[in-house]
């Protein structure tokens, strides 16, 4: 098993079930759910210095989605052109910080339901085809439950470091 294959299995393991898009309709839920609790003030709360705000990793799980997800398209069109990664430490240090909860709430429920919607409509050759991102190569069908695993690991590190504080 490669570095990168331990890397992303340690979101895979956190996917509950077999049926990963129930779950990913669950874990959008769940994460709609628990934004719900917070009011803008506590959005705007970061468990430490340097760590990210409530409002910021919200912004985080768009962005990973929508990056998942236009890997998994291309992909899934049979397109070999290798794709970059991205920094997410850089694209935090770009977030609007004006936006509101209510907004990225939105945002994040649209996104989703994309993903949704693409990812259930796949047929099984489409969900077998891989490509390479970032230098690793990676199947449409593990990319739709990095969406998962990934939401999941940042709704138990919400649950852990910043509502334990």
């Amino acid at each position: 098993m490669t570095d990168f294959q331990k890397y992303i299995q340690r979101y895979l393991d956190l996917i509950p079930s077999q049926n990963w898009i129930e779950e990913m309709k669950i874990s959008g839920t769940k994460t709609l759910e628990i934004y719900d609790s917070f009011t803008p003030e506590q959005a705007e709360y970061a468990y430490a210095e340097g760590k990210w705000t409530l409002k910021e990793l919200l912004q985080h799980l768009i962005d990973a989605e929508r990056i998942f997800a236009y890997r998994a398209l291309r992909f899934s069109r049979k397109d070999k052109t290798e794709l970059a990664g991205w920094d997410e430490e850089l694209y935090a240090k770009h977030y609007p910080k004006e936006r509101s909860l209510k907004s990225l709430m939105d945002e994040f429920e649209s996104v989703r339901k994309s993903s949704l919607i693409f990812f259930e409509n796949l047929n099984a050759e489409q969900l077998a085809e891989s490509g390479v991102a970032n230098g690793n190569e990676i199947s449409v069908e593990t990319l739709g439950k990095l969406v998962v695993g990934h939401n999941i690991h940042h709704l138990n590190i919400i649950r852990e470091r910043y509502l334990q504080s």
